[in-house]
């Protein structure tokens, strides 16, 4: 055969088919794991002089995770005091606070880099630690540590949990939004609408929206009001809307334009609150149904073969063919309740009119005890024992005697 290498030596000739697959085998499509198995065409098969049975060889090509790469030049980079926003510097947080607003003339400056999830997303150190936070500088485009940064380098997915009281960045949250929706954003309410204002409106603007902030996850609903320049954008996932809300922050679209991205009030269309309530409601549904058995969930749902069929022979009330409807069973159910409810309560009159005569009863004996001067017998006891040993009794029966007059009602004896 022209695909089978004969040797004397084994171990050589699978060294050699080794070495010819490694060398035709190309690299796979998955950056992470790939098996590799070669066709028949470039399978090499060492055998012996003998019958030994063929010797198939697999590749598995593993590649390391990418990392981080700085996003800036970590020389560019200067320490300066950050610009003055409020009224009292905090050195905690090194940053100004007791201003509710945003400078104006701030909030029209471009932003100084745009992040790029391709060529940015990369494994750093934080990637080790469970719970770790997203960097917020990635998000803005200019982290200079790449993957030495303690913070991850990629967008949230539903994995990604956090506690309601910060952002995915790990700042804290405030009870009140600030007054012009900006800033962390508020722990009373789950909002994953963004605010996006100065849209410069052309006849596609809609399409120009949603490809700029798919980017940063898997967007939910937008919507484009042409006549104010401004749009509206519902994310699927909170952390992904708090993330896309710094990677956008003063950037532009197609046209140059400055962004002001803030947080979305609640909307007053009664359709969008039902929607809101009814996604709030199936949220908590799947609550639920994670935490309880999956036997029990089934059961509940009707998936379970075996519950119907239970529930087939219990319902027929005695009638062959007869399948209730659910009100039927919803009346049965509450008729049942009912009845366990009214025989708790005679339950527990029974034990209260116990508990009375016990109670009667020790009184009483309390008193015949008090009235006979404190001996252990009481008088009505003592009288009725003495009318007993007056009573004569009777005398015995002869019982002796032999059996001759035993005899039968039978004629024949």
């Amino acid at each position: 055969m022209a695909d089978t290498a004969v040797a004397e030596n084994p171990a050589a000739a699978a060294e050699t088919a080794v070495n010819e697959l490694l060398e035709q085998s190309e690299a796979p499509e998955d950056p992470q794991t790939a098996l590799t198995q070669p066709s028949s065409d470039n399978t090499a098969v060492a055998t012996t002089d003998g019958d030994a049975p063929q010797k198939k060889t697999k590749k598995i090509i593993r590649r390391k995770k990418r990392p981080a790469r700085p996003q800036v030049d970590p020389s560019t980079i200067k320490s300066e005091p950050p610009p003055q926003t409020g009224t009292i510097f905090n050195i905690w947080y090194n940053k100004w606070s007791g201003g509710d607003r945003e400078d104006k003339y701030l909030s029209k400056t471009a932003a100084a880099g745009r992040c790029n999830v391709v060529k940015d997303s990369g494994y750093t150190r934080a990637d080790k630690v469970t719970g770790s936070y997203f960097c917020l500088f990635f998000a803005r485009g200019i982290c200079p540590k790449g993957h030495e940064c303690e913070y991850l380098h990629r967008l949230p997915t539903i994995h990604d949990l956090f506690n309601p009281n910060v952002d995915c960045f790990g700042r804290d949250k405030f009870s009140d939004y600030r007054d012009d929706m900006g800033g962390v954003g508020s722990f009373m309410r789950q909002n994953r609408t963004l605010y996006v204002g100065r849209v410069h409106v052309t006849d596609d603007i809609e399409e120009i929206v949603a490809r700029h902030f798919q980017e940063w996850g898997q967007v939910e609903r937008t919507r484009v009001l042409t006549s104010r320049g401004v749009a509206f954008v519902t994310y699927s996932n909170e952390a992904n809307a708090q993330f896309a809300k710094e990677a956008m922050a003063h950037q532009s679209l197609d046209h140059n334009e400055i962004l002001n991205v803030r947080w979305a009030t609640v909307d007053p269309n009664p359709l969008a609150q039902k929607r809101e309530g009814q996604r709030l409601e199936e949220q908590a549904a799947e609550a639920v149904r994670r935490a309880l058995p999956a036997e029990f969930v089934a059961e509940l749902e009707g998936r379970d073969p075996e519950a119907k069929k239970r529930k087939k022979i219990e319902g027929t009330f005695g009638l062959d063919g007869y399948e209730p409807s659910d009100e039927i069973w919803y009346a049965r159910t509450k008729e049942i309740e009912g009845a366990s409810g009214q025989q708790q309560l005679q339950i527990e009159n029974s034990e209260q009119q116990q508990q009375l005569l016990e109670a009667s009863h020790a009184q009483l004996a309390a008193s015949e005890t008090q009235q006979s001067g404190g001996g252990i017998l009481s008088n009505s006891t003592i009288a009725a024992l003495k009318g007993y040993s007056t009573v004569a009794k009777p005398a015995p029966a002869n019982l002796g005697g032999s059996l001759v007059a035993y005899g039968s009602d039978d004629d024949s004896e």
